[in-house]
């Protein structure tokens, strides 16, 4: 007895699945192939990773001289044309000239002195000082005051003392005054000074704060004795003076 065996029934079969498992495939690739252009991040994961990380930036290198070269703009800031950052680009040994628009300190360098004697209160030399620089400039402590090749510095009146740093802009002035005598008659070694040296303070006292003047005296001369002081500096002529 023969057995009917329908003609390609293996083959026909065999051929369904392998087409379905190709439509498949061709639906995934659609699919993910949509997701890469859409931003969605999804990708082959057979595919070698890329890195979007930003480059390092360059590191400082030697100069020939020994000395760091810092890539430009690194560790640094400007506001104005004035550096604000801390890093190695802004950085400044302690011969170099301060920043533009750093306070510097009053002296005889970037400042006029002048004096005057007044007539109330009695005995006394106002001492005024402009400052004629680009920038502003501190007056420290008091001036140090000398007549002549006078031996001895004269005392500072602590009560004279301001609660802060006098800090005068461009074009401005500040003042101080000399007690020349005691109006009681006090004093001794009277004598006339023909010359004045003033000296400025540094930033801790009895420090060299740079250049000293030598104002003119009047032509007869100024008369002190050993009684002199003198006050701190103040921002105004009443402070000074004490009126």
């Amino acid at each position: 007895m023969s057995v009917f065996r329908p003609a390609h029934t293996t083959t026909s079969m065999t051929r369904t699945p392998r087409r379905l498992v190709g439509a498949a495939v061709a639906v995934v690739a659609a699919l993910a192939l949509t997701a890469c252009q859409d931003g969605t991040g999804l990708k082959d994961e057979g595919a070698a990773a890329v890195s979007t990380a930003p480059s390092a930036a360059p590191s400082a290198a030697p100069s020939a001289n020994g000395a760091t070269s810092t890539p430009q703009g690194a560790g640094t800031g400007t506001n104005g044309g004035v550096r604000t950052g801390t890093g190695p680009g802004n950085a400044k040994g302690p011969s170099e000239p301060a920043a533009e628009g750093k306070r510097v300190l009053c002296n005889g360098s970037n400042t006029t002195v002048t004096v005057q004697p007044v007539s109330r209160p009695l005995n006394h030399l106002l001492i005024t000082v402009k400052n004629t620089g680009s920038k502003p400039c501190d007056l420290t402590y008091h001036p140090v005051l000398r007549f002549d090749e006078m031996q001895w510095a004269p005392a500072a009146r602590k009560e004279t003392q301001p609660q802060a740093v006098v800090s005068l802009a461009p074009g401005r002035s500040g003042y101080a005054a000399a007690l020349l005598s005691a109006a009681d008659g006090s004093g001794e070694g009277g004598t006339t000074g023909r010359r004045l040296t003033v000296a400025f303070q540094g930033m801790t006292p009895n420090s060299s704060g740079g250049a000293s003047a030598t104002p003119s005296l009047p032509a007869a001369g100024v008369h002190y004795d050993s009684s002199l002081t003198v006050g701190y500096w103040q921002q105004t002529v009443e402070d000074a003076l004490g009126s």
